[in-house]
């Protein structure tokens, strides 16, 4: 098949829906791993591309933890990665990549350099100390126990809510977790997005009780959202209920598609918007938010008129990619508040906005 004009592009890649898990995992190629540690109060999420991927990233909050982040520049060497590893922890969690690493290496992964095989698995943490929980650093959690876990556990099939490390987010005054969704079309191509959501905004609309991810809502995977109320006062402060240093949000998305490393730069950065549209405020001092962008490279699209192409040189294409990337991560927010589970002194958004959504017993 092959396009005469963008409005038939346009009317195939519009034919879509969730994939049949709506999980990152619907993107061929792609495994999540979780572990955490309940006493603690944390854990890790890994995601493990089994033949690799390439990847590329963009950081926008003010108070980043990284591994490896350099290396995603579209100006660097390094094309493909082996994982990208995601912990709680605030730099203590930093411990979990190293682990990541040495998983790999075992397994015989990673790039090759003559005799050497050096496994590239970039990193980010959040700051889930507030949760409480009982945290004595290298003893419990260990940090790279949970790594290790988390890789020996992957799998196409994950929980969201208090799982990996979604364990101890909270967002805003309300639990906080680990969330995913994703979207295909008819002709194969794959989009989708896992987030840690952990931030100091809110994930819910003031006044009204609903997600801001709302009106993204697929097949009531949210509980099926009530359409807000108008926001009662459009001089909205800051709000107020995160805690300052408390926070964070991760977040990768991915695609089949065969996108290089600088288109990949290009939909990290438009998933960032999927972020801004599910939580308020975003990218705060307080935030370290980033959002890494992977493609597994197992799709070929077709381009505007010129047939099928290994390489996507379409900027039509890129660009609906990333919309996609986005919408997927706004879902993938509300769907790691809506499905979190009350811990410490953080009640989840079930109980506090029952009457938000549909699907709920009195």
């Amino acid at each position: 098949m092959s396009f005469d004009r963008f409005s038939d592009l346009w009317s195939v890649v519009f034919m879509i829906c969730p994939g049949k898990r709506n999980l990152i995992t619907d993107v061929d190629g792609i495994m999540v791993g979780n572990a955490h540690d309940s006493g603690a109060r944390s854990g890790v999420t890994v995601i493990l591309p089994e033949n690799g991927a390439t990847a590329s990233g963009e950081v926008r909050g003010a108070a980043p933890g990284t591994r490896e982040m350099d290396l995603l520049d579209p100006t660097c060497m390094i094309e493909n990665i082996d994982a990208i590893c995601l912990s709680g922890g605030s730099v203590h969690g930093l411990a979990s990549g190293e682990a990541v690493v040495s998983w790999l290496y075992e397994e015989d992964r990673g790039f090759s350099l003559g005799e050497w095989r050096l496994p590239i698995a970039p990193s980010a943490i959040i700051n889930d100390l507030g949760m409480g929980g009982s945290k004595k650093w290298g003893v419990s959690p260990n940090y790279s126990d949970l790594a290790q876990a988390a890789c020996e556990d992957a799998s196409f099939e994950f929980s969201l809510g208090n799982v990996g490390a979604g364990m101890g987010a909270s967002a805003g005054s309300l639990k906080g977790g680990l969330g995913s969704a994703s979207i295909v079309n008819d002709e194969g191509l794959q989009v989708a997005a896992l987030v840690v959501a952990n931030p100091f905004g809110a994930a819910v609309i003031p006044g009204n009780g609903t997600l801001w991810s709302w009106a993204l809502e697929q097949n009531g995977e949210m509980g099926r959202q009530y359409p807000p109320n108008a926001i009662p006062d459009m001089n909205m402060q800051m709000s107020q209920e995160g805690k300052s240093g408390e926070n964070t949000t991760l977040a990768v998305v991915a695609t089949n598609a065969f996108l290089n490393k600088a288109q990949l730069k290009r939909m990290a950065m438009m998933a960032h918007d999927g972020m801004a549209r599910g939580i308020r405020p975003i990218h705060t001092p307080f935030d370290g938010d980033v959002v890494f962008a992977l493609s597994t490279k197992q799709h070929a699209v077709e381009s505007l008129g010129i047939g099928r192409r290994d390489q996507i040189t379409d900027i039509h294409v890129v660009a609906q990619i990333g919309a996609f990337a986005a919408d997927c991560l706004t879902r993938a927010i509300g769907r790691s508040v809506f499905n979190a589970e009350p811990l410490g002194d953080y009640p989840n958004y079930r109980q506090s906005h029952s009457g938000a959504y549909a699907d709920h017993t009195d």
